[in-house]
């Protein structure tokens, strides 16, 4: 994974994620991502702060209040972004040979669109 993006893998589909969402500081959550800078895909500017998961949701993205995860992921100096989508994705030929799509992972990418 590229050293200045820690890419939040919670399903390879479209994330949506919640509006800043108050946050719960007795609830320990499954994974916390701390004191990254956060460009959290809404197009404003990044902030740091951070992001919850619960399962298999991103459950709090938002200024930093002390959350407690099971898992706590320190990312200062990184940026941490939902993943990217790949709408006009070539990887078709790659995919045969190695299904895993590293190489659009490892840039951040959690949905390609093929066969447009």
């Amino acid at each position: 994974m590229m050293h200045c993006i820690l890419c939040l893998v919670v399903l390879a589909a479209s994330i949506t994620l919640p509006a800043r969402a108050v946050a719960d500081t007795n609830l320990i959550h499954d994974a916390v991502v701390k004191g990254g800078l956060i460009y959290d895909g809404n197009g404003g500017p990044p902030f740091s702060g951070e992001v919850a998961i619960d399962g298999d949701r991103i459950t709090y993205v938002g200024p930093a209040t002390g959350l407690r995860g099971r898992k706590e992921i320190d990312a200062a100096g990184k940026a941490v972004a939902p993943g990217f989508k790949n709408i006009l994705a070539q990887g078709r030929e790659s995919l045969l040979f190695d299904y895993r799509g590293l190489s659009d992972l490892s840039q951040g990418v959690t949905l390609g669109v093929i066969g447009e």
